[in-house]
């Protein structure tokens, strides 16, 4: 599965140079090298780590070094370089049947296409088929691609979603005043990925308020335009809107919000009563008993309010009927970050910009997780670098007193269960998470077990090793065991909070959790910014079950000694 990761990476560089019409010999090694990839046996992990890479044919030292950046660090600059001025979903058009990287190029240029829409647009308004080249058969069979393709657009990851729900609310709340307005669907219940955006605003006003929405700075395209329901794609984004009367608000806001399983749960208890309950309320006959709020929904089927992000009919209904829901974790119950990256390693900020954040962001402590130098990672930090960094972090300490900063290390775990973390710091390092960065099929389970028998080790970090929509994560990972190890040593898992990663998963953090593991919040930040995403590993949390007492990561404890 990472070959194929990889060689998709590597057939993207490819579409992008040949797309700006760079060096053909450039174009040919990058696709010749995700051709290899993509019909190689071995795992290039495993080809990385014993030094055999290059005898790979169509492998040469360049692409090497491309896999082995994008295998320690799960991003590689020479894709980020290539895609550089191209539109972020132009390149998602080569899907299309007909289209190569210098036609593309040519819409592009001459038609202004960016996205689906606006090559939609060129086709309908027949400045496509009058292109040289094209024509009206050409442009007729692209019209079925775009609508195929259009069903089935890439949903939306929740990073993404947050910031344009949040520039959408914002927005619109600057035109018009806006009480309650909310997004609902899978956006609310904390789903990895979200398809269409669905905002939902109480008002009797409409068809103002539906046209205050088609105005939104950004709008692309007004795909309708009614008096209670509007939809417009933003950044090729499609966001829906409903208009709900406010004494309906409440119950709209349960029906939108689903899931579609705990809707239909809901609705059979209501019958079981002799009730109805839709998106205006919850009625008996002609009587509608209340929907102004969520509340007044659950509370006519004698429930209590359920939080958004467990509705997934997975024991909710009868964990609500005993009085036994949890009482979830909240933002402000994550006390620190136990995972972040620096410009002394791969990294984008100082020492103290990380730290700085931490103290914005409210929490008591942060872990600085540089990686450590090793075959698998390089550019890791080795041991003078480290020592050279613990003096920008005590001057750090002094500059902001009020966050604990734990001078930590990142390593790796090897193929018999070792940890690259260099004898001569050893002692030294106040916080070691240890995670898999390489040989992803090759014995996961016995490696991560072996680590965490190690008295060093305080948390597995990205414990599963999937990339949200991309990789399930690694080969015949033994869950049950990992979780009794971890409890048995004491070793933390790591909620990564990172948008691509947020593993451990909601449905594996349960079972963690239940299984008494210690887990313990990271974002793999990279920069202040991305710090911010520990809300996205929140919601994940939250989905998980985990409760408000499992969430507050105190200062960590390790098993040699005390750091609190």
């Amino acid at each position: 599965m990472i070959n194929q990761e990889i060689s998709q990476l590597l057939g993207e560089i490819a579409d992008a140079l040949e797309f700006k019409d760079e060096n053909r010999f450039r174009v040919l090694a990058y696709r010749r090298g995700a051709e290899a990839l993509a019909d190689l046996d071995e795992d290039v992990t495993v080809l990385l780590s014993e030094k055999r890479l290059t005898e790979v044919a169509g492998i040469g030292k360049g692409l090497a070094q491309d896999i082995a950046e994008y295998l320690a660090q799960h991003r590689m600059t020479a894709h980020e370089k290539a895609m550089e001025g191209i539109p972020p979903r132009l390149l998602g058009l080569l899907k299309l049947s007909g289209l190569g990287p210098k036609r593309l190029a040519r819409l592009h240029l001459e038609l202004g296409v960016s996205d689906l829409w606006t090559l939609k647009d060129a086709i309908d308004s027949g400045r496509l088929a009058a292109m040289s080249g094209f024509g009206a058969k050409t442009a007729e069979n692209l019209l079925r691609s775009v609508e195929r393709l259009a069903i089935t657009q890439e949903r939306i990851p929740m990073a993404e979603a947050l910031r344009l729900t949040q520039t959408v609310l914002e927005d619109l709340g600057s035109r018009m005043a806006l009480h309650g307005a909310t997004f609902a669907g899978s956006f609310r219940r904390g789903r990895e990925t979200c398809g269409d955006l669905d905002l939902l605003v109480p008002s009797v006003e409409g068809a103002k308020v539906v046209q205050a929405f088609t105005q939104l700075v950004g709008v692309e395209r007004v795909l309708a335009s009614g008096d209670t329901r509007g939809s417009v794609l933003i950044d090729g984004r499609q966001v829906d809107l409903r208009v709900v009367p406010p004494e309906s608000f409440g119950a709209a806001l349960c029906y939108f919000t689903g899931s579609k399983d705990h809707n239909v749960r809901l609705r059979e208890i209501a019958k079981k009563r002799g009730l109805k309950i839709n998106e205006y309320g919850v009625f008996r006959d002609d009587e509608n008993l209340g929907g102004l709020k969520e509340e007044d929904v659950y509370r006519a089927i004698d429930l209590p309010w359920i939080p958004p992000e467990i509705r997934e009919d997975r024991g909710e209904i009868e964990a609500a009927r005993e009085g036994r829901l949890p009482d979830l974790v909240c933002r402000e119950d994550v006390v620190g970050d136990f995972h972040v990256h620096t410009s002394s390693g791969d990294g984008g900020a100082d020492v103290l910009a990380m730290i700085r954040k931490a103290a914005e962001l409210g929490y008591r402590v942060i872990a600085i997780t540089d990686h450590a130098c090793s075959n698998v990672y390089p550019k890791g930090l080795t041991v003078e670098a480290w020592r050279e960094q613990r003096k920008a972090i005590e001057a750090a300490r002094s500059a902001v007193p009020g966050v604990q900063v734990l001078h930590g290390m990142e390593v790796d775990i090897g193929l018999d269960g070792s940890i690259d973390l260099p004898a001569e710091i050893g002692g030294e390092v106040e916080w070691v998470a240890a995670g898999i960065h390489a040989g992803f099929e090759d014995r996961v389970t016995e490696r991560i077990l072996t680590a965490m028998d190690n008295p060093d080790v305080d948390v597995i970090v990205h414990p599963t090793g999937r990339i949200v929509h991309k990789r399930e994560g690694y080969a015949g990972l033994e869950l049950e065991r990992l979780f009794s190890k971890a409890k048995d040593t004491n070793t933390a898992l790591e909620l990564n909070a990172f948008p691509d990663r947020l593993d451990l998963p909601a449905d594996v953090a349960r079972r963690a959790a239940e299984n008494g593991v210690r887990l313990m919040f990271g974002s793999d930040a990279r920069s202040p910014e991305e710090m911010e995403h520990m809300e996205i590993g929140i919601r994940t949390a939250r989905r998980a079950w985990i409760t408000r007492d499992q969430g507050r990561t105190q200062l960590p404890v390790r098993r040699k000694r005390s750091l609190a």
